[in-house]
């Protein structure tokens, strides 16, 4: 039988080239004392600009202060360290830049940069694809990947990296707006692309609605902004301040009506004591894994329902000069936020007319030249427009993770298959795991997830790390 008949399985495939797979690439190349040979699969390249580092607009910052951003557990300053390497800011004190939120186009420089620095001393062979896999089936020598061209690689361990889905415009017949009309927040050229004196409706008050708003005043756009949003609730500031000194401990044992309430008090007491409210959630940042994991099966539906959106808020900030932009358009009343939920979207002439409810359930109407879909990240598998994920959950290699978010996992990150047990040989990280961790979407997350992965993804005897 020919090679090509019979060809060699790859040690490795990780499904996603995004900040989780290019992670575990890098574990895997770190790690290994034997010349495996390891397939990174991308649909997007250049690698490494998943949806959150995608953008190369400097108008786009991290969340995060730069000095909390390595991508290795065992280096917590390595992103600092890699930041002046290549003098990304002269001049910048080494301290000051670790508190700075730098744009986010440096994170995915970053990534690539290691990955290459790893490949050049690992003898690890690593072959990258621009391919999008779209079925996993079992073999006697592990899986069988299908790959969009209709080409198929073999695998005798899988690591599942794919990344975020964006959730589309909660309205029927959305996707039947021009595309002038219709943009996607992660869509960033076409963001900077809007005109100039648009009026601009973007569905959506959290993240990817910053970002909107910070491209729109980088391409120095003058029309309103309107924000609609259920909630209406936008992100709110990081601040510097005195640590919490309460011990968390106690809120694991509580249910979710009394966590809340403890915080709160806990919020109240620091804030007599000069200590700012990020400070208590920052005391609580570690413990996001446990505190969703300890809460019963009601609880957590009950969060979902109704804390979710101010839970976000709280605990997914943004830097201090964005929130003051923002701030600032909504004085000048070119910034304007309605709480609603969207009904209908319809063309006419120029306009995309919107219908929504407001709170009371009366009648909002928005005319706008052009809607921006900034609803954020899809976390339901079943609704993920993935062709992998529907094959995966179809077969019964995986399952819907709890609530049906994301898709079923251990606690070392192995995947759930439709009958409760475990696949040794794949598995799985990042947004995919939020229904088991609810916490799996922030760099601290992905690279202790990303360096377990790549040492279960070895063959015995091989890690060297």
């Amino acid at each position: 039988m020919s090679v090509i008949d019979n060809p060699r399985p790859y040690d490795v495939a990780i499904i996603g080239g995004g900040a989780a797979g290019i992670l575990t690439a890098i574990g895997v190349l770190r790690g290994s004392r034997e010349p495996l040979r390891v397939l990174l699969l991308e649909s997007s390249l250049p690698l490494a600009r998943g949806v959150a580092y995608s953008t190369s607009y400097a108008e786009h910052l991290l969340n995060v202060p730069a000095g909390k951003m390595s991508g290795f557990p065992d280096q917590p300053d390595d992103f600092l360290d890699y930041l002046v390497e290549i003098s990304a800011f002269p001049g910048e004190a080494r301290e000051e830049l670790a508190a700075l939120f730098v744009p986010r186009h440096h994170y995915a420089a970053y990534l690539r940069h290691r990955l290459q620095e790893a490949l050049e001393t690992s003898a690890v062979q690593l072959d990258v694809r621009a391919e999008r896999v779209l079925a996993l089936d079992r073999t006697a020598a592990g899986f069988r990947l299908e790959l969009g061209t209709g080409q198929h690689e073999l695998a005798h361990q899988v690591v599942l990296a794919t990344g975020n889905s964006l959730r589309p415009l909660p309205v029927r017949g959305a996707s039947a707006l021009p595309a002038e009309r219709r943009v996607e927040a992660w869509d960033f050229a076409a963001v900077r692309s809007i005109a100039r004196h648009a009026d601009v409706a973007i569905i959506g008050s959290g993240l990817s609605m910053a970002d909107t708003v910070m491209s729109l005043l980088a391409s120095e756009h003058k029309g309103r902004i309107h924000v609609l949003s259920r909630h209406a609730l936008m992100p709110l500031p990081h601040a510097k301040g005195p640590a919490a000194d309460y011990d968390p401990q106690p809120l694991l044992a509580m249910n979710l009506r009394q966590r809340m309430r403890a915080l709160r008090r806990h919020a109240a007491d620091a804030a007599q004591r000069g200590i700012p409210w990020q400070s208590v959630m920052e005391r609580i940042r570690p413990m996001g894994q446990a505190l969703w994991q300890s809460l019963s099966f009601d609880d957590q539906r009950r969060f979902l329902r109704h804390v979710v959106r101010y839970w976000d808020v709280h605990r997914h900030r943004i830097a201090a000069p964005v929130h003051e932009q923002l701030m600032a358009l909504k004085q000048e009343g070119r910034l304007q936020l309605h709480r609603g939920r969207l009904q209908t979207a319809i063309i006419e002439g120029g306009c995309v007319c919107l219908g929504a409810l407001d709170r009371q359930r009366q009648p909002l109407q928005l005319d706008v030249q052009c809607v921006v879909n900034a609803t954020g990240v899809e976390m339901r598998a079943q609704a993920m427009h993935n062709p992998l994920l529907q094959q995966l959950l179809g077969s019964g290699i995986a399952r819907a993770g709890l609530h049906g978010i994301g898709i079923d996992s251990t606690e070392d990150g192995h995947v759930i298959n439709a009958d409760g047990n475990a696949e040794p040989a794949i598995q799985v990280l990042g947004s995919l795991r939020i229904g088991s961790l609810w916490e799996s979407l922030a760099i601290p997350e992905l690279r202790a997830q990303a360096a377990r992965a790549a040492k279960a993804a070895l063959p015995a005897g091989a890690w060297q790390g």
